[in-house]
Formats: C-alpha cells, sequence, structure tokens
C-alpha cells in the first residue's frame, strides 16, 4: 500500500509525538506502508520548519534526511492546479497520481479533506487512515 502526506502530518509527528500522525510515521518505518514524496514536498516541509517553527538549519536537514530514509522519491510530470486557495496543496495530489497512491493522508480540513478523493484517490485524516490499516 503507497500512501503520500501532507506535510502537516510530518510536522504533527515530529512535534506531538503518540499522535496519529507519530503513528503512521512507524507504520512507515515498519515497513507496513510505503510513502511516496516529491523533491516539492520536502521543500515545503524544509519552509514551514524554518519559517513557522524556527527550526535550526542541521536540525531540518536531519529530518529531510530521516523522511528520505523511509520514503520512495517521485517527480510529477502533471501539473494540478485545482485547489486555488493553497497551491501547494496540489503537490499533494500530484505526487498521489504520480505514484499511484492508495490514500492521502491530511489533517489539512479546509482544502485536502473536503475533496474526499481525488482521481479514485480517498484523502483520509490520519485517525481515519489509521483505522482503514488496522482492519
Amino acid at each position: 500500500m503507497i500512501i503520500v502526506c501532507d506535510t502537516n502530518i510530518f510536522i504533527s509527528a515530529t512535534h506531538f509525538p503518540g499522535g496519529p500522525p507519530d503513528e503512521i510515521i512507524k507504520l512507515i518505518r515498519e515497513g507496513a506502508v510505503e510513502l511516496a514524496i516529491s523533491p516539492e514536498i520536502l521543500s515545503e516541509i524544509k519552509r514551514v520548519l524554518k519559517e513557522k517553527f524556527g527550526i535550526p538549519k542541521e536540525e531540518i536537514k536531519e529530518a529531510i534526511k530521516n523522511i528520505r530514509e523511509i520514503a520512495i522519491i517521485v517527480k510529477p510530470t502533471r501539473r494540478i492546479n485545482l485547489i486555488k486557495r493553497d497551491p501547494t496543496d496540489n503537490r499533494i495530489l500530484e505526487c498521489a497520481l504520480k505514484s499511484k497512491a492508495d490514500y492521502i493522508i491530511s489533517g489539512d480540513t479546509k482544502h485536502l479533506q473536503p475533496l474526499k478523493k481525488f482521481q479514485g484517490i480517498p484523502i483520509l485524516s490520519p485517525a481515519k487512515f489509521l483505522v482503514v490499516v488496522s482492519r
């Protein structure tokens, strides 16, 4: 099973251990699910860690290295412009299409979760995904 996680999943897993995002990262590390990520999503994670959280450069490098170690890096070739209010969310959709993801996992209740599905790929909250994967 391949999943694509929104930036907020990585941020939450780092800053709020023990919650559903952290559990998803554990599943990825254990090999229970595969994570697909794109260079654009990695750049967004770097930007958010720096600008919103003021994380030092070396810690950001380490975080990105850790993500790269557990992920399949995909390079989307198709640009999507579905979400106008937050264009960076379109990068999640692009990665999901390119990787043929089974699920998109996002804590974004404004833009991504309301779509419910994108081209047949379910978009779930971290908690709902954990229910699905535990079946």
